[in-house]
């Protein structure tokens, strides 16, 4: 099978800071690195790395050629992803010494993706391909819609949050993916916990306490605890845990094996300065000693 992803694609361009910055505070960078990023790349190199056939459908500028061949080179599918005249979407981030993140997102060529290209991508796809959506593209509502129709498993990875887009593809979802804060947030919203949503699956994703399935037919809760790692940088790692579960059950694995394996690449991704391009591999993850 296959993963397909409508997702975003960046330029990550990460700034080290002995604290992040208070409003109306000029501070100086300890240092600057580039990377590839958007919630999209990242969750297509994840999932990849885990060993997965992974789709991406996204968009860049001609600034962005880099990118898409970087994510070629990483093995990700990159025949849905147009060239436009828009610049490519990138993203500050400032990283503290305690690993904390602020992020400023330009979201450029991201936001400007077709229903051609999402026709040319599900010609390919079959019934048993998982689809997943982040809200840092166009077209999420369509695709899922799209998606649900022709029998693919849509997954919903709820950020950047926000409750309107949410609500728009909730009836097409099997799969719900947010933290904690959004959690709440969706339940402010729509006056509904995660498990009175009507979608199959939900995680939320809990920090250093680490992760809680939700069944949605049944109401069981599965805890996954976190495991014990000093983190260094945080940008990327609920990425990395998305793109893992997503492969762990591409690949057949239940449930708690799959959210037990993405614990593990999420933490190893904590101890990493970076995005796309530190993700760890699945041998990486499997010889991880915590």
């Amino acid at each position: 099978m296959a993963i397909l992803n409508l997702g975003s694609i960046n330029a990550d361009m990460v700034y080290a800071m002995p604290h992040l910055p208070a409003p109306g505070e000029t501070l100086a960078a300890g240092g600057l690195q580039k990377f590839l990023g958007g919630k999209g790349a990242n969750m297509s190199v994840a999932a990849t790395r885990a060993g997965s056939e992974v789709k991406h459908i996204g968009a860049v500028g001609a600034d962005g050629i880099w990118a898409v061949e970087r994510l070629a080179d990483y093995g990700v599918d990159v025949e849905h992803v147009a060239r436009l005249d828009t610049p490519t979407g990138h993203a500050i981030i400032a990283v503290d010494q305690d690993g904390e993140n602020l992020i400023v997102l330009y979201p450029g060529a991201n936001r400007e993706l077709t229903m051609a290209q999402l026709d040319r991508a599900f010609a390919q796809a079959v019934p048993g391909d998982i689809l997943v959506l982040q809200n840092e593209t166009n077209l999420q509502a369509e695709a899922a819609e799209r998606g649900k129709a022709k029998g693919l498993r849509v997954c919903y990875a709820a950020a950047p949050f926000d409750a309107a887009a949410v609500q728009a593809v909730l009836p097409h979802l099997d799969f719900l993916i947010l933290n904690e804060v959004e959690a709440e947030q969706l339940r402010q919203a729509t006056g509904k916990t995660p498990a009175d949503l009507g979608v199959r699956d939900v995680i939320i994703t809990l920090g250093a306490k680490g992760a809680r399935h939700i069944d949605g037919a049944s109401g069981a809760v599965l805890d996954v605890p976190a495991l014990p790692v000093t983190a260094v940088d945080t940008t990327g790692a609920g990425d990395t845990f998305t793109g893992y579960v997503l492969s762990a059950l591409d690949r057949g694995l239940s449930m708690a094996d799959a959210m037990a394996e993405a614990a593990r690449a999420g933490a190893l991704m904590v101890t990493r300065r970076g995005t796309a391009d530190v993700i760890p591999t699945r041998q990486e993850v499997a010889d991880a000693q915590f």
